[in-house]
């Protein structure tokens, strides 16, 4: 089995399309199909079906799919891991991130790597929490910068950055803009807008509240943190968001309250699986170790 073949085979089920997946190895569609054609071979199994204007995974491709990834990381990794040997970093490193973590700022950090490590590749992507642990846990990214409550996937270690509290957000004409504090029992029954439940900060609300025994209405949902300001401006709910997020300027002219009690916390940390040169020196750039992890 080629690693060519993989990375072709891992193009198409990306893109779920030969002609794309081919533009993006810039190789010939036919030189792209009989690889594909060749791994099936190799493999006895059909790992697509092919349709008209695109193709799907079959079961077998699916299986394939998650074990192609960590096959290619682990070859990116062995490269790198010689270059560094020899003095050299280069490579790729992909980075994953939730918007709005505030303990972490990623323009500077990674602009001071690209700096430091020219010859290394960098690819950043947003996501929520929960999507980019999946990514580090699969090896499609090399670090995560997450907020998840509760332990860690399998497989996939959790370095602490910091803590930030919950906070809440409301419309000053609201009935709780009275106060600078609020308890968990008197966020009962009033309608919230919230991230999706992909998000950090939405698993810790969900989880604060099963804790307290109490009941909330989501009545908007959204997956950017401007439009959850934007929705609580208009007073269509209140919002439990991360510290950092009342002192953006959209938030401004909210009323921001201190949870007390049994209120939620915002543990930011990097979700790493195997650590390359190209991600320790991220780490080190954000002032973290890997012997920073937690016992497991």
């Amino acid at each position: 089995m080629e690693l060519r073949h993989l990375e072709y085979f891992v193009a198409v089920a990306e893109e779920r399309h030969f002609t794309r997946a081919a533009e993006r190895m810039r190789v010939a569609q036919s030189g792209l199909s009989a690889s594909i054609r060749a791994l099936e071979r190799e493999l006895d199994a059909e790992l697509f079906v092919r349709h008209t204007r695109r193709v799907e995974l079959t079961d077998a491709g699916q299986a394939l799919l998650t074990e192609a990834h960590r096959t290619l990381a682990s070859a990116a990794a062995a490269r790198n891991a010689v270059a560094a040997v020899r003095g050299l970093l280069r490579g790729s490193l992909a980075i994953g991130s939730e918007q709005c973590l505030g303990i972490i700022d990623l323009p500077p950090l990674v602009a001071a790597f690209r700096r430091a490590h020219p010859g290394v590749d960098v690819r950043l992507r947003y996501a929520g929490s929960g999507q980019v642990v999946e990514q580090v846990r699969v090896g499609r990214l090399h670090a995560g910068f997450v907020a998840l409550p509760g332990p860690a996937p399998e497989g996939v270690r959790l370095l602490p950055l910091g803590t930030e509290s919950m906070m809440l957000l409301c419309h000053p004409a609201h009935g709780l803009a009275l106060s600078d504090k609020c308890e968990i029992s008197h966020l009962a029954g009033l309608d919230f807008v919230d991230f999706s439940d992909d998000w950090g900060a939405r698993r810790v609300n969900d989880l604060t509240f099963a804790r307290a025994g109490a009941d909330r209405r989501i009545v908007v949902e959204v997956n950017d943190v401007h439009t959850l300001l934007d929705f609580v401006h208009q007073g269509l709910g209140v919002a439990l968001v991360p510290a950092p997020v009342t002192r953006k300027p959209q938030a401004k002219g909210l009323h921001a309250a201190e949870v007390t009690g049994s209120g939620p916390a915002w543990q930011v940390s990097v979700a790493v699986t195997s650590i390359s040169p190209a991600t320790e020196a991220l780490l080190s750039l954000a002032g973290v170790s890997p012997r920073d992890a937690p016992p497991t």
